[in-house]
């Protein structure tokens, strides 16, 4: 009989000039994993490069009692490219004597399979398959994850791995794995929709306090800026008691206390998905706190929706307002309006939360921004009592921002990718001068987390 393969799956560390544990798990390697445990005898083995509760790590680090927290992490040499940058660089994660103990612990991997959000964090790529080359030789390394599926033909250039997976790998991991292993035994392909997914293997997790979820995949809307109809054609969405027996186990075998919504989209199609949602969760009484970290459409916050919130117990609420400049709204972000804030405040204040506890997303470093637009969007969303939090414009591959920005030759097509670096625009391609980007920073009441 022959033996069982062995698969690792690893989180890689962020390279970059701050970071911070926003509630950010490895979601999509962890459905992986599921999957994996679900269809197959394979031996799964997990490094996650981001876990900062790793009993060797001896930094003390921030932690917030909502779930959130700061990672440890080394200052490392500027690369070329980012050095006019003046700030400091660094690897966010484990450090590389802990990771080295990790991979010499688990058993010989016949595939290593890694995940990669920003397309600016491959550095973390390459360090991981470095060791994998020293330690381990010549398996096949497999990538998948946004920077994969944005970027695929640097990823093969330059990442160091040998297969690049573009798009959602539910879909594809069956049959890329008989192709490397031979393995006849793998189950046929599979058409997983999101309820037949099993629920992410947060077992791999060694803080299960708390956990990423999703309730759809995708947004109808076309924002100029955003990469989710690139990444998720298709608005996917999950049946509302899928979703509450699921939260309902979770917290049944892991007693969770947080759980953080990364739904690009979780109010639309309210009274179909989330209003039925939140009612089962409040009949359900579950002792959890929810978030939602991506950003909610304030245009369906009304009294009905913000009642339930706050009865359901979402503590951290994050609403998409990007912009109060109409022209800015309708050319790159036409799912608000500048009246829907002030509106969906009221219902929040009615429905018990405080204004101070809103958090409000404004779009900062936009192409053509004008830096007395932003400041006035800062000051009116703290004249309604709420919380500003700046959101920095990236240049995301495939974008229309991206495409403008290259047909004005404010950036090239195949420049590094640690150039689309949020932080990177008041230094290198932006409108905005360092000096505009410090009274923007001045202008916010308090720091940010």
């Amino acid at each position: 009989m022959p033996s069982k393969k062995n698969i690792l799956l690893i989180n890689p560390w962020i390279y970059d000039f701050t970071a911070f544990d926003f509630w950010l798990k490895p979601l999509g390697l962890l459905y992986i994993a599921a999957l994996l445990k679900k269809h197959t005898d394979y031996q799964l083995s997990f490094i996650d490069c981001l876990d900062r509760h790793h009993p060797g790590i001896l930094q003390k680090l921030r932690d917030l009692p909502d779930g959130r927290g700061s990672f440890p992490k080394e200052e490392v040499t500027k690369p070329e490219v980012l050095k006019s940058v003046p700030r400091k660089f660094s690897r966010y994660g484990l450090p590389l004597s802990l990771f080295l103990q990790e991979l010499k612990s688990v058993p010989s991997p016949d595939v290593v399979l890694l995940g990669c959000t920003m397309t600016y964090w491959y550095p973390g790529v390459q360090q991981v398959v470095e060791f994998i080359r020293s330690q381990i030789g010549q398996v096949p390394v497999v990538l998948g994850g946004v920077y994969a599926t944005l970027m695929p033909e640097h990823a093969r250039r330059f990442s160091g791995v040998d297969i690049v997976v573009e798009g959602h790998g539910e879909k594809k991991i069956f049959p890329l794995l008989r192709d490397i292993l031979g393995d006849s035994s793998t189950i046929p392909d599979q058409n997983e929709t999101l309820d037949d997914l099993p629920p992410p293997a947060f077992e791999f997790l060694r803080n299960k306090e708390t956990f990423p979820f999703l309730t759809s995949r995708g947004c109808p809307f076309r924002c100029s800026f955003c990469a989710g109809p690139i990444l998720c054609p298709d608005f996917e969405q999950r049946q509302p008691s899928s979703i509450v027996d699921e939260i309902e186990k979770l917290h049944a075998v892991f007693g969770n206390r947080h759980l953080a919504f990364y739904d690009d989209a979780l109010l639309l199609d309210k009274q179909r998905r989330i209003i039925p949602v939140l009612k089962g969760l409040i009949e359900k009484n579950l002792p959890l706190s929810f978030h939602t970290p991506n950003g909610l459409h304030i245009r369906e916050i009304d009294t009905e929706m913000a009642t339930l919130l706050k009865k359901a117990n979402f503590q951290s609420l994050f609403l998409s307002q990007e912009s109060f400049d109409e022209r800015v709204l309708a050319e790159r972000s036409p799912k608000v309006s500048p009246r829907d804030l002030k509106r969906a405040l009221i219902s929040l204040q009615q429905a018990g939360y405080s204004r101070q506890e809103i958090n409000v997303y404004l779009m900062v470093g936009l192409p053509e921004q004008d830096i007395s637009s932003i400041k006035e969007d800062i000051l009116r969303v703290q004249g309604l009592g709420a919380r500003p939090r700046l959101a920095y414009f990236s240049p995301v591959p495939g974008t229309e921002e991206w495409r403008k920005m290259i047909e004005k030759g404010q950036i090239d097509e195949d420049a590094d990718p640690l150039l689309h670096n949020k932080l990177t625009f008041p230094y290198l391609w932006g409108d905005l001068s360092p000096k505009d980007y410090a009274e923007i920073k001045n202008l916010l009441t308090k720091p940010e987390a």
